[in-house]
């Protein structure tokens, strides 16, 4: 009893929240029933609405209510039924009436003929419908309902109509009822609630507001003898609550409570950590000289406000190590750094760049690399030779320190000197101490420490049994020296770096040997020749050298045969193979054939490459060979032209207009089973024929029908001479650093003139063999030549006798004056004739052999309808 009138006094804790669940269960119950006679009353008015609308139409559908409304007495009919439906459906009223709304039955006699009281125009228009009136039997819910005949007009209407007092009769019943609930529960709210309040008395134990309150005190005090800080912050971020630990550690002011935790002067760090209320657990922080570690959680959980609470625990004795953990982090990505940002590219000055960039201020704040003059050509470094400082980084700009470029002998005492001799890492701590340094230049010593810097560690770049060269840490800014654990971060770091710097000399050197090989298989002079004045540039290319060649090739008739070629691909391999497919070329040129077989040739030889090379597996094939072969007649200015999957030519007219010939496009070489093409050009004397490899045209970054059209408009800003088409084409054209090889050769065109060429024809008789002799004569005498007559008439005179005697008709005898004197004889036969020695006993036979001995040249040109049979004399 005595719990229970405690309970029921409401002076403790566990009497308030009895009486506040009691009040709260009893609004609930008022709430249910207010609701339940809300939803009752909801209920009535769609019942009524539903009943109402169903009834009438019914009515307006029943057999026989269209007839009725079209009799002559519609009431006399209708009144009867709309009562005993009325009664039947237990509506207050049906009634009927005209579209003009004039009544034709209702429950009250008297109130038929008279107007409808109600909304009849949306049933007019055939829609049914219900609505609320206050009518004349009180606050009632009709339906009105259109009635159609077949047609579906509206020839009437009905209207059903039931008051709400009569639909919710079923409310009133129910009401004592729910009443009667709503008690019970009540009472069950009010016994549940006091078996909690008794729950809470007995874990109170009676204690009312004051007796908690005190109790709070208590508990605070105690809080505030603890050695750890405590702070309650809410959730706008003002302090509530700081212990006084708290206050020791963070030296928070006198008044700090009640203030927002960022205006008290806290660190940005911890600050923003207490305004912001998120987790943390055991973050460092540091706030003055101590490292604190702080653990925060929120406290709105269980109805407690919202907030957080943060504890603060006073960690100094861990800063050294966590600063030695900071270190060592910092290192490793250095080190990672170190492996993904040195040696991105095969330049031994870059990579050695890259070094001196990722050290500078990370670890030292000066970093120098001097490198062996070999090792920068890519040989192998000489222990007593020099070292050039190859790369240089710093904080400033103005440390007195060798410079790049700077040729330097380091003395034995010096610390690169000891490192170069022991291949080992020297560390000098103090600089302006140490003698055997300063011994190395004692003036620019002296600079450097004036200058500040201090410290200084020496590492050898070693590759293997290799020293590539010395690389050099200078502290300047940070006052405390380099200690033995940065010796072995700047050992490691070194170490890396020189196989890259290794990787980079070995490119260099295997470059090198390409780049020589690669020249060396090129022309190095253009051979004397008459037809072409010719201009040409090869520039290998950047990263590797390729396959891309070019020649020149005097024929004979004073034609000049043009030869551009490209082997897709870099490096030995393609350098080599270019250099066999030159020399193909040559071999092939020297039986004057054909552009189309020629190119034919040297694709059969491309194939036999392919497969020789295909078979031996540490070989590869040689694929993407193109090829471009032309020949140019000074005579007849005709040019000749094929091509094997190389970019066609590009012909600059005298007017100075420029065009791509269409030249057939042949398939690259090596494929084989296809023909070749050529095409004819005439071209006037003074025309520049430009041929290029695609190294020119084509780019990463650019369509090769882009290229085609910068070689376009290049061409046709150069001058006429051949030197300035080429300077004005590589400098419209090439990029900053080219990917490709580039071969282009610019020939202007020179002619024969008519007084530089003698021809006549030759009668199928020996005796006009004297008539050719004293036709030459004459001739030479014309071109003041007369030291070569005799030679000239017994050259003709073999040949011509050749000529009657072995071939075929017509016969001809052509002389040329160029840079030499061209004699050629024409016949219809294939058959070619061969030096050879003859015995005592024979005939004949020594003919060839006296052209051979008076000529300088001689040789046989096979043409579509017989040959040529022609020889050199040098002009005298």
């Amino acid at each position: 009893m005595a719990v229970l009138r405690s309970v029921l006094g409401g002076r403790s804790v566990a009497g308030q929240v009895f009486l506040l669940v009691v009040v709260i269960v009893l609004l609930l119950v008022v709430a249910a029933v207010v609701a339940l006679v809300l939803q009752v009353r909801h209920d009535t008015t769609q019942e009524a609405r539903n009943r109402s609308l169903a009834v009438a139409e019914t009515f307006a559908n029943a057999p026989g209510t269209v007839e009725a409304l079209r009799s002559p007495d519609p009431s006399a009919v209708l009144q009867p039924r709309a009562e005993a439906a009325r009664v039947a459906s237990k509506v207050d009223f049906i009634v009927v009436l005209n579209t003009d709304g004039i009544r034709y039955t209702h429950p009250k006699p008297d109130r038929i003929g008279k107007k409808f009281v109600g909304t009849i125009a949306p049933a007019l228009a055939g829609k049914s419908f219900t609505e609320e009136i206050d009518g004349t039997i009180g606050r009632l819910v009709q339906a009105v309902v259109p009635v159609k005949d077949p047609d579906g007009r509206v020839v009437g209407l009905v209207s059903a109509g039931i008051t709400t007092k009569n639909v919710g009769g079923t409310a009133d019943r129910q009401l004592p009822l729910v009443l009667a609930a709503a008690a019970i529960a009540l009472a069950l709210a009010t016994a549940g609630a006091a078996l909690v309040s008794r729950r809470l008395l007995r874990q109170t134990h009676g204690l009312g507001p004051h007796e908690m309150t005190r109790m709070y005190e208590h508990h605070d005090a105690v809080l505030h003898a603890v050695r750890e800080g405590v702070l309650i912050v809410d959730d706008g971020g003002t302090l509530v609550l700081a212990n006084d630990e708290a206050h020791r550690l963070l030296g928070l002011p006198a008044d700090a409570e009640g203030r927002h935790v960022l205006s008290l002067g806290l660190d940005p760090g911890t600050a923003d950590l207490l305004a912001s209320g998120r987790v943390a657990t055991d973050e460092v922080h540091l706030v003055g000289d101590r490292l604190l570690a702080v653990n925060q959680r929120t406290t709105d959980r269980a109805g407690v406000p919202p907030g957080s609470v943060a504890t603060l625990r006073d960690s100094t004795e861990l800063r050294a190590l966590s600063g030695r953990a900071e270190t060592a982090r910092e290192r490793l990505n250095m080190l990672y750094d170190a492996g993904v940002g040195i040696g991105t590219s095969l330049d031994v000055t870059r990579t050695a760049e890259e070094l001196t960039e990722l050290a500078v201020p990370r670890f030292a704040d000066f970093v120098t690399v001097d490198l062996f003059d070999a090792v920068l050509g890519g040989g192998q470094p000489n222990a007593v030779a020099a070292l050039s400082r190859t790369a240089m980084s710093g904080i400033r700009k103005d440390a007195p320190l060798y410079p790049v470029g700077e040729r330097i002998r380091f003395v034995e005492s010096s610390p690169q000197g000891r490192s170069l001799a022991t291949g080992s890492p020297v560390l000098e701590p103090r600089l302006s101490q140490a003698t055997g340094w300063q011994a190395q230049d004692l003036e620019r010593s002296a600079q450097i420490v004036t200058y500040g810097i201090h410290s200084l560690i020496t590492v050898p770049l070693r590759a293997g049994t290799l020293v590539l060269g010395v690389v050099s840490f200078w502290r300047y800014e940070k006052q405390v020296p380099f200690d033995t654990d940065e010796l072995a971060l700047a050992e490691e770091l070194v170490t890396r770096a020189a196989v890259s710097i290794d990787n980079a000399r070995r490119y260099t050197r295997e470059h090198s040997m390409a780049v020589t090989l690669q020249r060396s298989l090129l022309p190095r002079n253009l051979p004397e020749q008459g037809a072409l004045e010719i201009a040409y540039r090869y520039l290998p290319a950047q990263a590797g050298v390729g396959g891309d060649w070019f020649d020149v090739l005097p024929l004979s008739g004073a034609r000049v045969a043009l030869v551009v070629g490209d082997v897709v691909g870099h490096g030995l391999h393609a350098a080599a193979t270019m250099g066999r497919l030159r020399t193909a070329v040559h071999n092939f040129s020297a039986l004057d054939l054909p552009p189309e077989e020629l190119i034919a040739l040297l694709d059969e030889l491309v194939g036999r490459i392919d497969q020789d090379e295909t078979e031996d597996e540490g070989s590869a094939p040689v694929t993407g060979a193109t090829c471009l072969y032309a020949v140019y007649d000074p005579v007849s200015r005709r040019c000749t032209v094929a091509r094997a999957g190389h970019p066609p030519p590009a012909l600059i007219h005298p007017d100075g207009s420029v065009e791509f010939p269409d030249v057939p496009a042949g398939p690259p070489l090596g494929l084989g089973g296809l023909p070749f093409e050529t095409a004819e050009l005439d071209l006037a004397e003074g025309s520049r024929l430009v041929l290029y490899t695609d190294g020119l045209i084509e780019d990463r970054e650019r369509d090769i029908d882009v290229g085609l059209e910068m070689l376009r408009e290049a061409l046709g800003r150069a001058d006429e001479s051949p030197e300035d088409t080429c300077r004005v084409v590589l400098d419209s054209q090439l990029t900053a650093r080219s990917s490709d090889d580039i071969a282009l050769i610019v020939a202007r065109t020179r002619a024969l003139s008519a007084d530089q060429v003698a021809e006549w024809p030759v009668p199928a008789d020996p005796a006009a063999v004297g008539e050719v002799r004293a036709a030459v004569s004459r001739q030479l005498a014309e071109w003041g030549l007369d030291e070569l007559t005799f030679s000239t008439e017994l050259i003709l005179s073999e040949l011509v006798t050749n000529a009657l005697r072995y071939g075929g008709g017509p016969i001809r005898v052509r002389v040329l004056r160029d840079r030499n004197l061209i004699c050629e004889v024409f016949d219809s036969s294939s058959t070619s004739p061969h030096l050879r020695y003859a015995t005592m006993t024979d005939e004949g036979g020594r003919g060839l052999f006296l052209v051979a001995q008076l000529a300088e040249r001689w040789g046989t040109r096979y043409l579509p309808a017989g040959k040529v049979i022609w020889a050199e004399q040098p002009l005298p």
